[in-house]
């Protein structure tokens, strides 16, 4: 695997670093964040034009790139706290629609995608599921050409700013996992809005009686899981490299805190003792990163258990280490550490966040070791 960037994705890395410099300080996001939802139409548009939302679809429907463009974006993502859906629509939706949208499906969604029109949202997650792929209590009943939705979902990931669902809904006449695509206005929605702890927006849902045409069946009937179980895998190699881009930053920023602050008539970083744990956060995020690298190569391996085995042990790794880190920088900066007017508290809330989503430490370890076992029979 070629580790170097290529003269393509170096320049999406320096156009992405350009754009958030300017437009996305951390200032403007505190700004965004006390917004109604925590989302920024504008700077939405601002990705947009600069092609970022294209990363990772098909180059037919004004898309480009793959697993390390998204990793190049979602590690400036980190890097700046952008709050903006762009995991859970270009990585997620987009993914699903890209893998297993028909030609119609495709041509209607991604280009929207694309010119930043679309936000989408995945709403699976139900109440008692951890995490859980199979936990769906939702149904599917099949009603004259097309379908009627009964269920609850819980904790969709930027739900709040989502124009179109993609719903996981146990289809009974399939016997099986099935997915659609979903209006959020549509009759018999109900959409509770909220906050989550980083300042993103989420939703819970109560589906009563919806009606879902039999053209906004998202992919074969029944065959739900396995299209979820893909998609989540490349969502949560994308978050590793958030990860890595949000602790590199705290690093830096961290660093620059040491050689500023004075105690005894000399900055606090000539002690030998934060010296020591300054060099502890860097290996940690190195050692993150290498993780990271594997996940992305790994996250569209067609095997589901070769991909399955990688990714978690990433997750696991690079939650281990974003916890360590954002420990250890809000250590570092004393009690300002986890004030609301500095950063470092807020990349501790994102870090803490990414260590949850998808799957805890201990949760992905667990399915390594699985993994592991299961080869030695």
């Amino acid at each position: 695997m070629d580790f170097e960037l290529d003269t393509d994705q170096l320049l999406l890395q320096e156009t992405l670093q350009r754009l958030l410099a300017r437009d996305y300080t951390f200032e403007r996001r505190r700004e965004i964040v006390k917004s109604p939802w925590g989302f920024s139409e504008e700077f939405w548009r601002s990705l947009a034009e600069q092609g970022v939302l294209g990363v990772g679809l098909p180059e037919d429907h004004g898309g480009f790139g793959g697993p390390v463009e998204v990793m190049v974006v979602m590690e400036q993502i980190g890097r700046s706290l952008v709050l903006e859906p762009f995991l859970s629509t270009v990585v997620l939706g987009g993914g699903l629609v890209r893998d297993a949208g028909t030609p119609e499906q495709q041509s209607d969604i991604l280009p929207a995608i694309v010119s930043g029109d679309c936000r989408m949202a995945l709403a699976h997650h139900e109440p008692g599921a951890r995490y859980s792929l199979d936990h769906v209590r939702t149904i599917a009943r099949r009603r004259g050409d097309g379908f009627e939705l009964h269920g609850r979902k819980t904790i969709v990931l930027d739900g709040a700013v989502a124009n179109l669902l993609v719903v996981s809904a146990w289809d009974e006449a399939a016997n099986g996992l099935s997915l659609f695509l979903l209006d959020p206005g549509t009759p018999g929605v109900e959409r509770v809005r909220y906050r989550t702890h980083d300042g993103r927006s989420a939703a819970d849902l109560k589906l009563e009686g919806v009606v879902v045409p039999a053209q906004r069946l998202l992919g074969p009937p029944g065959e739900g899981l396995t299209l979820l179980e893909r998609a989540v895998d490349q969502a949560v190699a994308a978050l590793c490299a958030e990860a890595v881009g949000a602790m590199e930053a705290l690093n830096e920023t961290t660093l620059e805190y040491l050689k500023s602050r004075r105690q005894f008539g000399q900055p606090i970083g000539r002690f030998q003792a934060l010296q020591h744990r300054m060099a502890d956060m860097y290996v940690m995020a190195t050692q993150a990163r290498s993780m990271s690298l594997l996940a992305t190569g790994r996250c569209t391996d067609p095997d589901a258990v070769t991909r399955r085995r990688a990714v978690s042990a990433a997750k696991a790794f690079v939650g281990k280490a974003a916890r360590f880190v954002g420990q250890q920088a809000v250590q570092l900066h004393g009690g300002m550490g986890i004030s609301a007017e500095l950063s470092v508290g807020h990349y501790f809330k994102r870090l803490t966040m990414i260590e949850m989503t998808f799957g805890d430490t201990s949760h992905h370890v667990a399915v390594v070791g699985d993994a592991i076992a299961a080869e030695a029979h």
